[in-house]
């Protein structure tokens, strides 16, 4: 057990703080970012940050050759404070949302795409347990968000082909960037695809936008939430209807051999684990079996919903773009 509680801490699993914020009011939230300073970036292109990080087996590709951007949604990481969301100027949490999330998530498209990870004042844990004051906190999080994403088309975007990626609270609100922003308007026609992984999505958010079919699909949604094999949880707010097996890019409920498995990725960015997970969809989650280290006696793998699929993530963007250009 405790072996599970260090490899949770040291990647970005958050936990339940003592004592509640006091009541949302929006008034009280620290100051709102300027997304015309790269301060308020993670992680831009043309700049050496923590998305830039590749494996030894790999070689940096220069920002310059990539014809795709990726625009992507931090999950969870202020675990306690004084105020319902995040301050951007606290340092010790932006490091933390650098070396955890965006260096082992955000970094799987950086082979392929220029790669834009707005800070944003995410909302404190507590607001996924708090029916009152937590919706009113998210939706204030999701305002920095869309702020970020306009400011992203409108001044770094170009017309270029774009990715939207998201983990946990980001996927909260990739979900309604998507409907809001994607899902009826023209830039529906440059999405090569969106990989909204760890939160419940549901087919009927969205009136043209569709789940992907295929490895090569594209301007479609991808998503799944990640459990051993075997496992039933109690809840249903990783996953919702529909879930794409991130071995076969498919939503078939055959199982995928641990033959399918391009590479996973844990702590150690240098360690490849190749053929050590196998999946299945199962009641529209995802069911893995691994023989990793620490994460094989996991029921719950959403922390590393990105890690257990790295090499097949990279891949299979690779894929996408190139048969969005073939169109």
């Amino acid at each position: 057990m405790r072996s599970l509680s260090v490899f949770a801490s040291m990647f970005f699993i958050v936990t339940l703080s003592a004592q509640l914020p006091t009541t949302f009011d929006p008034k009280d939230q620290p100051a709102a970012p300027d997304y015309s300073l790269e301060k308020n970036w993670s992680a831009l292109p043309f700049r050496n940050d923590a998305a830039d990080k590749i494996p030894n087996d790999e070689k940096w590709v220069s920002d310059s050759l990539k014809d795709v951007d990726v625009f992507y949604i931090y999950p969870t990481i202020y675990e306690s404070g004084e105020t319902w969301n995040a301050d951007l100027t606290n340092k010790t949490l932006n490091k933390k949302i650098d070396s955890k999330p965006v260096q082992y998530q955000a970094s799987v498209f950086n082979a392929s795409c220029q790669v834009y990870a707005p800070r944003y004042r995410q909302s404190i844990i507590k607001a996924f347990y708090d029916k009152d004051n937590g919706p009113k906190s998210l939706a204030f999080a999701y305002e920095d968000v869309k702020l970020a994403f306009q400011y992203y088309i409108d001044h770094y975007n170009h017309g270029r082909p774009f990715i939207i990626a998201s983990h946990s609270q980001g996927t909260y609100h990739s979900r309604r960037l998507l409907k809001e922003m994607i899902d009826s308007t023209n830039l529906r026609n440059r999405m090569v695809a969106a990989y909204v992984i760890g939160y419940s999505i549901d087919t009927a958010m969205y009136k043209v936008l569709e789940t992907c079919r295929s490895e090569t699909a594209t301007g479609c949604y991808i998503t799944w939430a990640s459990y051993k094999k075997g496992y039933v949880p109690d809840s249903q707010w990783l996953y919702g209807n529909v879930c794409v097996n991130p071995l076969t890019w498919t939503s078939s409920l055959e199982p995928a051999a641990k033959v399918c498995s391009k590479g996973a990725i844990l702590l150690n960015f240098n360690k490849k684990y190749t053929n050590n997970v196998c999946t299945e969809i199962h009641d529209n989650y995802l069911w893995v079996e691994n023989s990793l280290p620490v994460v094989s006696g996991m029921n719950v793998l959403h922390i590393a919903d990105y890690n257990l699929f790295w090499y097949d993530i990279r891949e299979n963007v690779k894929k996408r773009i190139q048969a969005f250009f073939k169109k």
